[in-house]
């Protein structure tokens, strides 16, 4: 049976288990093993999936994608683990799920919860993608209070808790593996508190999740959002805050409580790509010019300034060395 380590990055795919068995091991090794489900395929497509697996302390995260079938809970499984709830996130794909009677998603980018304990149906009518968060009850508890009234509950696409849990989830990345435990424990509370907020947490316990989860999971989507477009030569906070839904003083004031500034964390990890680039063989085609404008620099005479007085060394030297292999 396998065992998925704390911490620790697991991906698990049918095109690693053999043919004739494939679906047989899978609905053993996922369905049984590790969800409690039953698991079925719909229609005649060969199955298959992947999946990453993360476990941090009162969440698991799993995304991933598969082909069409069907999932169900039945009453004697859920009695194996009701002290979880779960919110499967719809990425891509046609998708139903009930509980307690009731229809739960509606459409891409929509959100079912789960109660652990009692039965359940979902099934992927198409080829679909999904992030499921399985989450400490106890926790969620803590900070929403009315959580048992919410079974057979749906969560909007529109959502902006959801939404931003969403794409943080995808910015640590649910493959990623944490050396600190610590780290994994605030990312674990960040999670947590968008689900509460998602969830409709109020009073309280909604603004001590805006204050801590939400506006970490911000920063971190928003640097990652930053990363993804260096080479953006016009990247700026009004851009970055028009794709976030906020203002570009909220931008620049989430940097500056890190004691950052936006231009110069731009400038840093641009920098960074640049001097990765040219120590890399792999891009040694490119000349320095090519470099400095695939890294977001518009004028060479700027980058190589910048970056001689933050690495001590010119472009020239840097490929140079890896030319020597030093």
């Amino acid at each position: 049976m396998l065992e998925l380590q704390p911490l620790r990055r697991t991906r698990i795919s049918t095109d690693e288990l053999p043919a004739r068995d494939r679906f047989a091991m899978w609905r053993e090794i996922y369905g049984r093993g590790i969800f409690n489900v039953e698991i079925e395929p719909i229609g005649e497509t060969p199955f298959h999936a992947q999946v990453d697996f993360m476990l941090l302390p009162d969440v698991g995260i799993a995304a991933g994608s598969r082909s069409p079938a069907s999932y169900k809970v039945t009453r004697e499984l859920a009695a194996r683990e009701p002290d979880a709830i779960v919110i499967g996130i719809l990425r891509s794909g046609i998708a139903s799920a009930t509980q307690c009677g009731k229809e739960l998603i509606d459409g891409v980018g929509s959100a079912c919860l789960l109660f652990c304990g009692e039965p359940s149906s979902s099934s992927l009518h198409t080829e679909g993608a999904f992030i499921t968060l399985a989450l400490s009850r106890a926790a969620i508890a803590s900070r929403v209070p009315n959580l048992s009234a919410l079974a057979g509950t749906g969560i909007a696409s529109t959502n902006p808790a959801l939404n931003l849990m969403r794409r943080y989830v995808e910015a640590i990345g649910a493959g990623a593996e944490f050396e600190d435990a610590e780290i994994a424990r605030a990312v674990s509370t960040h999670v947590l508190d968008l689900a509460a907020l998602a969830l409709g947490a109020r009073g309280d316990a909604a603004d001590h999740a805006r204050l801590r989860g939400a506006r970490a999971a911000r920063f971190a989507v928003i640097k990652s959002d930053i990363l993804a477009g260096l080479g953006t030569q016009s990247l700026s906070p009004d851009q970055i805050a028009a794709r976030h839904g906020v203002s570009s003083r909220y931008v620049r004031k989430l940097f500056e409580q890190h004691g950052l500034s936006f231009s110069g964390f731009v400038l840093g990890e641009r920098l960074a790509r640049a001097r990765r680039m040219l120590a890399d063989r792999s891009f040694a085609h490119l000349t320095i010019a090519q470099v400095a404008h695939d890294c977001g620099f518009g004028d060479i005479s700027y980058f190589n300034r910048a970056f001689r007085r933050h690495f001590g060394a010119t472009p020239s030297d840097i490929r140079g060395q890896a030319r020597r292999g030093i």
